[in-house]
C-alpha cells in the first residue's frame, strides 16, 4: 500500500522549503522504494528553489543519500530489501551508444522512477512532486529507479558514503576519472568547496606529488590540506596563474581541476596547465557565462579541455571502490560532514552553505 512520510519541498520559485507529508507509491516494475537514512545538502537543492534548474515546481529535494531498500517492483535484480544503497542519478540504460561503445559513464538515456510521488495533506494536496535529479530524498522513504539503487558496504556510515551520490563524487572522478591524474602528477584545484575538495583528495589516492589548492578564502586552506593539499594560493591576493607556475617548476600543472564555474577562474586554469597539459571543468556555470580564448593558445599549448560530469563515474564501479578506500583510511569521507541536521533545518543549512561556513550539512533521518 502507499505510505504516507514526511519530506522537504520547493513550492515555488525563491520560496523557503516547507515540511509536508508526501505519499510514496508501491513500487511499480523496475522500481524501488527506499528507506533513507541520510542525505546532503547540495549546492544543487538550492539550485532547485530558487528556479535555476526548471520550472517544474513543486520539486521534493535532496539527492546526496544513502539508505536501506525497503521494497522492490516486478523485474528488479540489482538489489533486494535490506540492501544498503548509495542513491544516484546516473542509472545507466545498458542499451545507448554510449552503453554499447563500453562507455556507459557516458550513458544517454539514463532513467528514474515512473510513477511519481505526490502531496498528501493540504495545500495543493494529490500535486505530483518533481524529485531532485530524478531522487528526492530530503524524505523519510522515496522511490526510485532500481538503477539508481548502488549497494555498498552496510557498515559504513550513511551520512559520510551518501555525500559520494553527487558532490563529492564528482570531483574525485573529475581528477581521477576525467583528468587521469596519476603517480607523481602536478595538480591545481580552483574553488575549494566540497567539490574542490574531493578533486585534491582523489588527486592524493591517485598518487599525485604536489597538489595546489586555489581559493579566495584562506579560511578554506586549512581544510585542503587536511585533504591532501601540498601547497595554497589565495586568489584574492595572488597571481594564480604565475603561483601554480612558480610551485610546478615554473611549468604549470599537470591536471588544472576547475571547480568554480567563472569565465575567470576558467581562463587562470587554462593558462596555469603545463603543455599538453589537461584543463577539467567540474564547476556547474550559469546559462550566461561565457569565456573567451585565443584559438592560437588552444593550439599552440595543446593538451585537453574537458567537462567533467559527476566525475565521468560509473556507480556500480566507483561506489563501492570509494566506500572501500573510506573503511580503509585512505579517503576522508568523514572530513566532508561539516553537521549533521534535521528535515526542518535544511532553509538554515543553505544559508550556512552559501555563506561558506560549511563543506556539507548532512540531514540524519
Amino acid at each position: 500500500m502507499p505510505q504516507t512520510v514526511r519530506g522537504v519541498i520547493a513550492r515555488e520559485k525563491g520560496a523557503e522549503v516547507e515540511v509536508v507529508d508526501i505519499t510514496v507509491p508501491d513500487p511499480g516494475p523496475g522500481e524501488a522504494v527506499v528507506e533513507v537514512q541520510s542525505c546532503g545538502v547540495c549546492h544543487t537543492d538550492l539550485h532547485y528553489r530558487e528556479g535555476g534548474i526548471s520550472d517544474e515546481f513543486p520539486f521534493l529535494l535532496g539527492h546526496e543519500a544513502a539508505g536501506v531498500v525497503e521494497s522492490v517492483g516486478e523485474g528488479v535484480t540489482e538489489v533486494a530489501p535490506g540492501d544498503f544503497v548509495i542513491l544516484n542519478w546516473r542509472a545507466v540504460c545498458g542499451q545507448c551508444r554510449a552503453c554499447a561503445k563500453g562507455k556507459p559513464w557516458y550513458c544517454f538515456n539514463t532513467h528514474n522512477a515512473t510513477q511519481r510521488m505526490t502531496i498528501a495533506s493540504g495545500e495543493g494536496v494529490g500535486t505530483e512532486l518533481t524529485p531532485a535529479l530524478g531522487i528526492g530524498a530530503f524524505i523519510e522513504k522515496t522511490l526510485v529507479a532500481a538503477g539508481q539503487c548502488t549497494k555498498v558496504d552496510p557498515s559504513a556510515d550513511a551520512a559520510a558514503v551518501g555525500l559520494l551520490g553527487c558532490g563529492v563524487m564528482a570531483g574525485f572522478g573529475a581528477a581521477v576519472n576525467t583528468g587521469g591524474v596519476g603517480r607523481g602528477d602536478s595538480v591545481a584545484v580552483i574553488g575549494c568547496g566540497g567539490v574542490g575538495n574531493a578533486a585534491i583528495a582523489g588527486a592524493r589516492v591517485a598518487g599525485a606529488t604536489t597538489i595546489v589548492a586555489v581559493d579566495v578564502d584562506p579560511r578554506k586552506f586549512e581544510t585542503a590540506r587536511g585533504f591532501g593539499a601540498t601547497h595554497t594560493v589565495d586568489a584574492g591576493n595572488e597571481d594564480v596563474v604565475e603561483r601554480i607556475r612558480e610551485l610546478t617548476g615554473g611549468f604549470g600543472a599537470d591536471v588544472v581541476v576547475e571547480a568554480v564555474g567563472r569565465p575567470e577562474t576558467y581562463e587562470q586554469a587554462f593558462y596555469a596547465r603545463d603543455l599538453a597539459g589537461t584543463l577539467v571543468l567540474v564547476g556547474v556555470p550559469t546559462p550566461d557565462k561565457q569565456v573567451t580564448l585565443p584559438m592560437i593558445e588552444v593550439f599552440g599549448r595543446g593538451g585537453a579541455l574537458k567537462s567533467s560530469w559527476y566525475g565521468d563515474c560509473l556507480p556500480s564501479r566507483d561506489f563501492p571502490m570509494l566506500v572501500d578506500l573510506y573503511r580503509q583510511g585512505r579517503f576522508d569521507l568523514d572530513g566532508f560532514v561539516s553537521e549533521r541536521i534535521g528535515l526542518e533545518d535544511i532553509e538554515e543549512a543553505f544559508a550556512k552553505m552559501e555563506r561558506g561556513d560549511v563543506l556539507r550539512s548532512v540531514v540524519v533521518l
